[in-house]
This record gives structure tokens, C-alpha cells and sequence, in this order.
């Protein structure tokens, strides 16, 4: 806060060994810090601190049912805070670090806190795969809770210029690690049965869990939240969405996806990966200048699931 009681914007730092025990001090003190992760930029405090999860919750104007995700440096160090079976340490192991949640049941012992988890007996872990994070989670030395770092419900951030527009008042710090090579949050799997069940699309996709895990199925939304990315409106621009358009209406912006003429384009040469990690940008970009925006239809295989998963919530109107 500056000298006239107004709010100033959080610093926008490049990492180095500084900055980073300058990140930690900030997160051991109860404050909040902007993370660059692979899938999305994160907004960071200590998770066995509930005042500091109050503190994320508040900023985000999150519901508290919504659980949050624990991120952790390494996965021995995820495997001490809930219970695995061999099947789901297997696809921990598969996968980590990267874009993968997990959820299981927490362990008594756990440090990530009741509100972190919403109340509940699940606690859904990551281990991130981005350097900075990893760098930040290794110096700090336990679990941080990190949703995305913008207003809940609105379109992710994955530059550090899109946590300073939307949150830089509100935070203590953003780290800046570049944009997010991946783009779309993470992929979260239900590993508490027998069987995975999945929870959220993201890009590892459906057909890369089954191969290390079979018998993945779908799960619904039933009541509660379990891991975050459940609710039915998310993602959400201000501009109304118009999905699998062939050409935009006069009054309208076409968000593209391959051969197309298009106000933006997602991928002209039709590469999924292209399309999601330019997506939320994108999105970003129409937002500012346009009230209504007609989408391209996006193959629905591999990768196009999860970004037409994106797009149908924040179409969602409800």
C-alpha cells in the first residue's frame, strides 16, 4: 500500500535465487505470489495456513465449497500428504511433474488445510513441471495451494501481464517465467477407486491415462465439488460465445481454428497444442474489443476435448 493509503500494484519480477527466497518470505509471511506453471499462471500461499487460503478465496471471490489444488516439488513429497494406491502412484509416477491432479484421500497428517480442501476428506495434488515453480515449491519446502491467478470464473491467465490486470493489486508479488507452454489447466483424475474416473479434461488426454491406468471413465458433477474445475460456468469472458461457427455474424469476432478467415486464430494450421495454449489469450484479446464471439468448430479428439470443454463453460450461461 503506498504512502496515501492507496493499493499498489504487486511488483513484476524475473525469477533469480533473490527474487525466489524474496517469493518465499512473502508466502511464509501469510502473502500471496503469482507462480508461472506450465498449464496456467497460479496464485500461490501457503496451504497449511488458513488465513493465507482465506486470503485466496477472498481476492479470487471464489466459493469456498471449491476446493483447491496442492502443489508440491516432487512426487515422494505428494505421496506423504494423501493415500495411493499402487495404480494411482503408477500414474503419478507416469506423469509428474506435469500437468496432472490427482485427487485421493488425505492422510490425518496431512498439512494441507481443512479450507484448502473445502472441508472434505479428498485432497487433490500436482507436481508442476514448469521450472519457476519447481524452484518455488523446492525453496519453500511444503505444499502450496495455487488456483488460477484471476477473478473465479473468468478467463485464466497464462502471461504474468494477465495476473497484473486482473489481480496486481491484489497480490504481493508475480513471478514472471514467460507464457505458459501448455495453456489449458491441468488434467484432474479421480484416483480414490479402483478404476480412474475423470474429472476435468486437460492435455493429457483420456487415452494417455488408460495406458498406464485402465478402466477411465467420465465423472459428473454430483453436489460438491471434489477438485477444482467442476462448476459449470468457468473460463468466462464478458463477450457472449457463440460455438462451432462457420463464419462470424456481422456483429460478431471470429475466434478461428485452421483454414479459416478469422479476427484470431487459434491454429491456421490446425495443431490442437497450437490451439490450446493460445486459447485463453485469444479469448482475452476478443474480450477487450468485442461484445459477441463466434467460435470455429474444434476437432473433438485427443486434445480438442478438453479445449471444447473449456469453451462450452465459458459459453455457459446458467
Amino acid at each position: 500500500m503506498g504512502a496515501n493509503g492507496q493499493l499498489m500494484p504487486a511488483p513484476v519480477l524475473t525469477p533469480s535465487s533473490d527474487v525466489i527466497a524474496k517469493a518465499v518470505a512473502i508466502l511464509r509471511s501469510g502473502g500471496l505470489v503469482a507462480m508461472p506453471t506450465e498449464t496456467v499462471y497460479g496464485l500461490a500461499a501457503d496451504a497449511a495456513n488458513p488465513e493465507a487460503v482465506a486470503a485466496i478465496y477472498r481476492v479470487k471471490e471464489r466459493p469456498v465449497f471449491n476446493p483447491l489444488i496442492a502443489h508440491l516439488a516432487f512426487p515422494e513429497a505428494a505421496f506423504e500428504q494423501g493415500h495411493f494406491s499402487p495404480a494411482a502412484k503408477a500414474l503419478a509416477n507416469a506423469f509428474w511433474p506435469g500437468p496432472l491432479t490427482l485427487v485421493v484421500n488425505a492422510v490425518p497428517a496431512t498439512t494441507v488445510c481443512d479450507l484448502a480442501r473445502a472441508g472434505l476428506d479428498t485432497l487433490a495434488l500436482r507436481v508442476p513441471a514448469h521450472p519457476v515453480a519447481r524452484d518455488l515449491l523446492g525453496a519453500f519446502g511444503g505444499p502450496l495451494v495455487a488456483p488460477s491467478a484471476n477473478p473465479s470464473g473468468r478467463i485464466s491467465p497464462t502471461r504474468a501481464e494477465h495476473v497484473a490486470t486482473d489481480m496486481g493489486e491484489l497480490v504481493d508479488l508475480i513471478l514472471d517465467g514467460g507464457p505458459c507452454q501448455e495453456g489449458l489447466e491441468s488434467t484432474v483424475v479421480d484416483a480414490r477407486g479402483d478404476a480412474p474416473v475423470l474429472l476435468r479434461q486437460g492435455t493429457i488426454t483420456p487415452g494417455r491415462i488408460a495406458s498406464v491406468w485402465p478402466g477411465l471413465t467420465e465423472g459428473g458433477q454430483d453436489g460438491r465439488p471434489v477438485s477444482p474445475g467442476q462448476l459449470l460456468r468457468h473460463y468466462a469472458p464478458d463477450a457472449t460465445l457463440r460455438l462451432n461457427a462457420d463464419k462470424a455474424a456481422p456483429n460478431e469476432a471470429l475466434l478461428g481454428f485452421g483454414a479459416v478467415d478469422a479476427t484470431l486464430n487459434l491454429s491456421p494450421s490446425g495443431d490442437l497444442a497450437e490451439a490450446a495454449a493460445n486459447l485463453f489469450a485469444m479469448l482475452r484479446d476478443l474480450d477487450r474489443s468485442y461484445d459477441r464471439i463466434a467460435v470455429s468448430p474444434i476437432p473433438p479428439e485427443g486434445l480438442g476435448a478438453a479445449i471444447n470443454d473449456r469453451l462450452a463453460r465459458a459459453a455457459n450461461r446458467s
